[in-house]
Order: C-alpha cells, then structure tokens, then sequence
C-alpha cells in the first residue's frame, strides 16, 4: 500500500515536472546548460583526483559528489576538498 502511494507521488510529480518544462516554453535549453554543468563538475573532480597536487585526497565519482559540484561550481569542489582534510 505505501509501495504503491510512493509511486503514485513520483509519477504525478514527473509529470507534474514535464508539463511546467514545456509550458513555460523552456525547451531544451536547460538539458543543455545541465549537462555542461554536469560534464564541468565530473572534470573538476577528476583533475583534483589525478593532479597530483595533493596526493592525499581522492574524491570519489559518485552521484552525491558530482551533484554537490554541479549545484555549487568551483566552491562545491573545494567544500569536498575541505571535508575530505577534515573528516578522513
């Protein structure tokens, strides 16, 4: 019952997502300007991995990390940075 309640929600919120994209005339424009983010943000992480500026960070490639990236630019890259020197 709760399985099929959380799918109900997820699906009208998809749509509910689909229908404000091309009602306010958005297009496609956005899909792009998001994968270059994404594309940016995966970079980033891998050149601080395999720089070998710092050789004690390793900043996994993961959704949560290029997520963080994508959202926060160059300052996301630096906040996993500093939380990788300081909590491992």
């Amino acid at each position: 019952m709760l399985r099929m309640a959380a799918l109900a929600v997820l699906v009208l919120s998809g749509l509910l997502l689909l229908l404000i994209v091309f009602k306010k005339k958005l297009g496609w424009a956005w899909l792009s300007l998001f994968g270059t983010h994404l594309l940016l943000a995966a970079l980033g992480i891998y050149i601080v991995n395999f720089s070998g500026l710092l050789t004690d960070i390793y900043i996994p490639l993961n959704p949560a990390t290029i997520g963080a990236v994508t959202v926060l630019g160059l300052p996301g890259v630096l906040m996993l940075m500093g939380l990788k020197l300081t909590l491992f």
